[in-house]
């Protein structure tokens, strides 16, 4: 995701690793299955569109 946002920003910061914390969920797995049953939600912006969206509000939010 860090790769991602950078690429969209066109940023050249630097990505560090650290050590994650001890509780840290080792496996994540996402899944929609409950939003899609419980809400009859279907996402509709795919992930690149709905990154530089959010990077357009701020940046006018911020006057940047």
């Amino acid at each position: 995701m860090a790769e991602k946002i950078l690429q969209a920003s066109g940023s050249k910061s630097k990505i560090i690793y650290t050590p994650l914390p001890e509780d840290d969920p080792k496996v994540r797995q996402p899944n929609i299955g409950k939003a899609r049953k419980h809400l009859d939600w279907e996402p509709k912006v795919k992930l690149d569109e709905g990154l530089k969206a959010t990077m357009d509000y701020f940046k006018e939010q911020l006057n940047v």
